[in-house]
């Protein structure tokens, strides 16, 4: 297997150079942070990952989860891995210091997350949660509720899980049938029911689980208004947070699934002897606004993972191609020597569609955790809502887009390692079966669709998405007249405005062919994801141009022979002429995808509608 890499340069090319993640320094909660601080961390979890997570990968893979006498077994190499990563803090790296967190940036942890996922998938599942889990009860439990279980979360010591989705349910949540009933003369209530599908569900990596079930009072509403959240301890606990005893919560059954072997998926049944306790999160009936917080969290996270695991992916595929040589160079008639396959046309173009959807995505991501930074610490209200709003628009986009294009530079690796791609002990199809899952879960990528194309595009009467268009436009006209980079500039400008008018198009009309309009869902956010990603992607392109022209000036480089020595030369001068030539093959070969959608949505076509299958 090829060796795991991290590209550090572009997280902090990302972080620092385009997205200016200093400023944040400038609000209350950050003062005194430094960028040597930052650096510190990143490099600290660089190293902690590559030296204790990614060894995980592909043994525990192959070793996965059993469930023995009831208990899910973990791959073995995960316990002290977990204890490590639990005693260096990597658990809450944002969260509130007050219960045992870093308080740092979400930039920061998004960073993290996306190399620790990379490293060993599987296994951040069982953190990942935790700190979700967490960060819900902070917010919206009683004082006495977190201040019991909150601690012991982000330390390790224990984990949590969400627990949504029951057999007749699925993602329908007012079909769920788990009760809760309230135990007289006592702050608990009685849990019974069934839930599949849980991610971390069951394990033996610490001494007990917080399950955050939703569940329905008897005589509350037979809708989702009716659904509470509710707190259940794997183990029965004390007010002192010592274990009791067994809380009646059974595990009956793991999945056997496609990728991410080593994460337990399991189906819990809360209360088959009528023995289970639960605490009430927060308000009754309001158990589904509080779940929203951690499923939206979810819902990044997953597209770090399509990142993250697209990332290593390409990284593994980029490698190879330098290594592998095999055939002639075909563009020199009569070369009879043997060259790597990276010099093969179609191999480069490969690895060039995987780098634009990696880097592009990876900055999708960390401005969303930027957006969060600032929604939640700048001290004018204006720019916490405007922010707020931006990372509700892009949510969607952030989960569906990364998780689909993070599968298909799976597939373009794959295809860049031919036949080997194919086999287990290279690795990379690993990285597919492992990314899979992060376009279905958290609502599928179809649903994400219909949640931007229903709901975030008609917030605040549509003026979510005039904020968007604004700032867009403002980045567009402040570079129309670059001197190299103009023509992309205007080639973006061109996608947002067919993407503006599709939109509009769908406000005015929408509602004249409901089946249509959502038959369009999907074609939209692809059309919305390739605009921003184009955009993100040019502004890269055009940081780095004037950086390249500056280190030029800076040498005395004249003309582009002397140019191209310095690219070959200087690792820098070589990452931005990248990035420009990244940007450009975007724009050129991926970006004209959004004429052939908006051309399918104005179409009309009812065929998908229509058909008898």
């Amino acid at each position: 297997m090829t060796e795991f890499r991290i590209d550090r340069r572009d997280i902090d090319f990302v972080l620092f150079e385009q997205l200016g993640l200093m400023k944040l320094t400038e609000f209350e909660r950050y003062q005194g942070m430094t960028r040597e601080d930052f650096d510190l961390v990143l490099s600290e979890a660089r190293r902690f990952i590559t030296e204790e997570l990614a060894p995980t990968f592909s043994d525990a893979d192959k070793q996965g989860c059993r469930l023995v006498d009831g208990q899910v077994i973990v791959p073995e190499s995960y316990v002290e891995a977990y204890r490590k990563y639990g005693k260096n803090g990597w658990v809450a790296i944002t969260q509130d210091t007050t219960y045992g967190g870093m308080g740092l940036p979400m930039a920061i942890a998004i960073a993290f997350s996306e190399m620790a996922i990379g490293g060993s998938s599987s296994f951040m599942f069982y953190p990942g949660l935790t700190v979700s889990a967490g960060h819900l009860l902070e917010v919206h439990a009683d004082a006495w509720l977190k201040e019991l279980m909150v601690p012991k979360m982000y330390s390790g010591q224990w984990t949590g899980t969400m627990c949504l989705t029951e057999p007749q349910a699925g993602s329908f949540l007012a079909d769920i049938a788990t009760t809760a009933t309230p135990i007289e003369g006592s702050d608990a209530y009685r849990i019974k029911g069934n839930k599949i599908f849980i991610s971390a569900g069951d394990h033996q990596l610490t001494e007990n689980i917080i399950h955050l079930v939703l569940a329905r009072v008897p005589g509350d509403p037979e809708t989702t208004k009716g659904i509470s959240l509710f707190a259940v301890p794997k183990r029965r606990i004390d007010k002192k947070g010592a274990i009791t005893g067994p809380n009646d919560v059974a595990t009956t059954g793991i999945e056997h699934k496609m990728g991410i072997n080593a994460s337990s998926t399991c189906a819990l049944s809360f209360g088959d002897n009528n023995d289970c306790e639960g605490y009430l999160i927060g308000q009754r009936c309001e158990g589904i606004v509080y779940m929203f917080q951690m499923m939206n969290e979810a819902r990044i996270v997953c597209g770090v993972q399509g990142v993250a695991l697209g990332s290593r992916a390409y990284e593994m595929a980029r490698a190879y191609a330098a290594e592998r040589k095999q055939g002639t160079d075909l563009t020199k008639r009569g070369s009879e020597d043997r060259v790597a396959i990276i010099d093969h046309p179609d191999v480069r173009r490969n690895l060039l569609m995987a780098k634009a959807f990696v880097e592009g995505t990876r900055a999708l991501l960390l401005q969303a955790a930027v957006h969060s930074d600032v929604a939640h610490n700048h001290p004018d209200p204006r720019e916490r809502d405007k922010n707020q709003d931006l990372l509700e628009l892009l949510t969607p986009v952030c989960k569906a887009y990364a998780t689909d294009k993070g599968f298909k530079v799976t597939e373009l690796a794959i295809q860049v390692h031919g036949g080997y791609g194919y086999v287990k002990e290279y690795g990379v199809e690993q990285c597919m079966r492992d990314v899979k899952i992060a376009s279905l879960y958290e609502g599928t990528n179809g649903i994400q669709a219909l949640d931007l194309l229903g709901r975030k595009m008609k917030m605040k009467g549509g003026g979510v998405f005039l904020t968007w268009l604004q700032e867009a436009n403002a980045f567009l006209k402040g570079h129309a007249a670059h001197g190299t980079l103009g023509d992309l500039v205007a080639e973006v400008d061109r996608a947002k405005n067919m993407l503006a008018e599709v939109a509009f198009g769908f406000a005015m009309n929408g509602n004249k062919d409901p089946g249509h309009t959502l038959l369009s869902a999907t074609p939209f956010l692809d059309i919305f994801g390739h605009v921003e990603i184009a955009r993100l992607l040019v502004h890269q392109a055009i940081i780095s141009a004037d950086k390249l022209a500056q280190m030029a000036s800076d040498r005395d480089v004249e003309g582009a022979e002397a140019l191209g020595q310095l690219i070959l030369d200087n690792p820098d001068a070589r990452f931005y002429d990248g990035k420009v030539k990244t940007a450009r093959f975007f724009v050129h070969n991926i970006l004209p995808e959004v004429d052939a959608l908006v051309r399918s949505i104005k179409s009309g076509d009812r065929s998908a509608l229509e058909i008898v299958f």
